[in-house]
């Protein structure tokens, strides 16, 4: 082996060193100066996300990314949705709100008016999903639904009702998946390439910012949802938005969470009873 490839190959696990030093940095700086936490994201894909942004900004070096990202907060923004995972469907993982429909609409048939919170919204599809599914069941004018997350510019998106067309199609598939009882055509005008959703379902969503990494309780919900959002972070984050979760459910209150989620080994594993085996859908007990 020459000294020349003892080189080359020494200098790949020092550049990943520089780079993970780089990154402990910049999320340091960032929190320090706009009090965004990402200490307690998971590591890999938050490395992914950052040297991808880096490289699409035009950047060498996350170095440079943070002195960018520090001095000009039009970047920041744009920093803080490349962070985001902004993966979303309307009725994503369609037998999920089956088993809504089927499991938990007869549970909130029982209440007067109803208080929903969903969790990392992104832009909205799912949000307005639980809208249309409330809508056909006769509750949606007597809920209101608090959608939240870390993201300004998804927030903007989700409130502008307008998606694009060319994912309609599979959008319609998992709404007729789910126990549509209509057409998803019924709830949207479409021109231009995009398809606007109805003015009436916005009517009673509340979309707000709100970061599950350092926020509290803002309120008491009958019905929590925070799906696909906990597995970008750190086990112990995980553990502090599951406190964070239980604490804002009344009792008997209904989490939803997604299929790759689970309970187990959180601080309130046991005081939850599934409502069916598989469903991700879980009622408060304890």
């Amino acid at each position: 082996m020459t000294s020349e490839t003892l080189r080359k190959e020494e200098a790949v696990p020092r550049d990943k060193e520089l780079e993970s030093l780089e990154i402990e940095l910049l999320v340091e700086a960032v929190y320090r100066h706009y009090g965004y936490d990402f200490r307690e994201y998971a590591p890999a894909s938050f490395r992914r996300r950052v040297t991808a942004f880096a490289h699409a900004e035009g950047l060498a070096s996350v170095s440079g990314l943070q002195e960018r990202v520090l001095h000009d907060p039009a970047c920041f923004q744009r920093f803080l949705h490349a962070l985001s995972v902004n993966v979303t469907a309307f009725f994503r993982d369609p037998e999920f709100f089956l088993a809504f429909r089927r499991l938990v609409m007869p549970i909130l048939r029982t209440y007067p008016f109803l208080r929903i919170w969903h969790a990392g919204c992104s832009t909205g599809e799912e949000v307005y999903s639980m809208a249309i599914l409330l809508h056909e069941e006769g509750l949606y004018d007597r809920c209101r639904i608090y959608a939240t997350d870390v993201n300004a510019q998804a927030l903007r998106q989700a409130e502008e009702r307008i998606y694009p067309l060319r994912e309609i199609q599979q959008h319609s598939r998992n709404y007729s998946e789910a126990g549509g009882k209509r057409a998803l055509a019924d709830y949207y005008t479409a021109g231009y390439g995009g398809a606007l959703f109805a003015a009436w379902l916005r009517e009673n969503i509340l979309f707000a910012p709100h970061n599950l990494a350092q926020d509290s309780v803002f309120n008491e919900f009958h019905v929590i949802l925070c799906r696909n959002v906990m597995i970008y972070f750190k086990h112990s984050l995980q553990q502090r938005v599951h406190v964070l979760l239980y604490d804002s459910l009344v009792p008997f209150g209904i989490l939803g969470i997604g299929s790759k989620e689970s309970l187990r080994l959180t601080p309130h594993e046991k005081d939850y009873a599934p409502l069916e085996a598989g469903s991700r859908l879980y009622r408060r007990i304890g």
